[in-house]
């Protein structure tokens, strides 16, 4: 099993509680210590972590018992936490986006890379039985050729539930580079890179209005667009058909579906780890599950971090890497250059699809088992 890899947390808002609860007894890795602007929240989550410290981010950034930062800032302090902890000579792993711009990713992967550091970032649902049996469907010619897909995220706003919905509505804030890495990702996995897009982007209000916790009835200023849309060509030829929204109350669309030659296939919302894939029989019309066949069970945030943990360590790409979330990134500020001057845009890089995640149940991903 060797030492476990160490992890140092930067910031500990709501969504740190979610990868807390997948790594904190995970014996793959040890929570070292954890740094927040909080300094009173950073000593009560150590107090619950028995292998922690809680330090400030300059403490923690310099200290020698950390092989990794959790970077969960929030997206507009993202590359600088990132870049600091490579200049420290460490590993980092993100929340999404992996920046704010293009100029920002840009400068972690090649400092990471000037560093002989590794990056990875999420979002990590797209490692779960949901995104990678779609995959594995596709990828098997369940559907045939795929020609076309869609990806449909809409709600009516992050303010409805967060008690401190600021950052959404500000750069690197809105529908698309909120919730839009899952779906890019997910598209990445089961369909390959994306050459180029057109898109078309609006915002429906100025301010948004704070529905719950100490700051219910405060209002928030909006500076990003709140409905975006638009049409990415994948390398393949397949044309996918994306709208993110947080100007809308329901929908009855599928959050993914890839159409082929032979079938159409559902997938499961890519904000989760799991979820029925539906592939459609073209004599009965019926839409019929498939039984998971890739992918980490049970999976949960963190599973990304546990993954990268272990490629470090067997010497292999980590599935949920920097070179996915900086093409993200691209395709995802593409489609708002787009819809800003009318035009269609080239997407600047490229990726190539990590392997499939085997089916492999929860004691071996998280490393409760010897075999890993």
């Amino acid at each position: 099993m060797g030492k476990p890899h160490r992890i140092g947390i930067v910031g500990l808002g709501v969504i740190s509680r979610a990868y807390l609860d997948t790594l904190r007894d995970a014996p793959a890795i040890a929570i070292t210590a954890v740094a927040d602007l909080n300094e009173e929240r950073a000593a009560t989550v150590a107090a619950t972590l028995p292998s922690a410290t809680a330090m400030t981010v300059g403490e923690l950034l310099a200290s020698d018992q950390v092989d990794t930062v959790l970077n969960l800032t929030i997206p507009a302090a993202h590359a600088e936490i990132a870049l600091a902890a490579i200049a420290a000579g460490k590993n980092v792993f993100g929340e999404k986006p992996l920046a704010v711009t293009m100029e920002e990713a840009r400068a972690i992967m090649d400092a990471a890379q000037a560093a002989g550091v590794h990056v990875g970032s999420a979002p990590d649902t797209v490692l779960g039985t949901g995104a990678q049996t779609a995959r594995a469907a596709i990828d098997a010619g369940l559907i045939g050729r795929p020609m076309a897909a869609t990806a449909t995220m809409v709600t009516p706003g992050h303010e409805a539930w967060h008690p401190h919905p600021d950052f959404y509505y500000l750069p690197g804030g809105g529908p698309l580079l909120d919730m839009g890495p899952y779906y890019v990702a997910a598209l990445i996995h089961m369909l390959g890179p994306v050459r180029s897009v057109v898109g078309s982007a609006s915002k429906l209000r100025d301010e948004r209005t704070i529905a719950t916790g100490p700051r219910a009835g405060e209002t928030v200023a909006v500076s990003v667009y709140t409905h975006v849309s638009g049409v990415l060509e994948h390398e393949s030829g397949v044309l996918t058909t994306i709208t993110t929204s947080f100007d809308a109350r329901a929908t009855k669309a599928a959050h993914l579906e890839v159409h082929g030659d032979l079938a159409s296939l559902v997938a499961p919302d890519p904000n989760q780890f799991s979820g029925d894939v539906l592939v459609n029989d073209p004599v009965t019309e019926q839409w019929n599950p498939l039984a998971a066949s890739a992918g980490y069970v049970d999976a949960a945030r963190g599973a990304g971090l546990l993954d990268f943990a272990a490629a470090i360590a067997e010497g292999r790409e980590p599935r949920a890497n920097g070179a996915i979330a900086l093409h993200s990134l691209d395709v995802m500020t593409a489609l708002l250059q787009s819809a800003d001057t009318g035009a269609r845009v080239e997407v600047t890089s490229s990726v190539d699809r990590p392997a499939v995640v085997p089916l492999t149940e929860k004691s071996e991903w998280r490393g409760d088992t010897s075999s890993v």
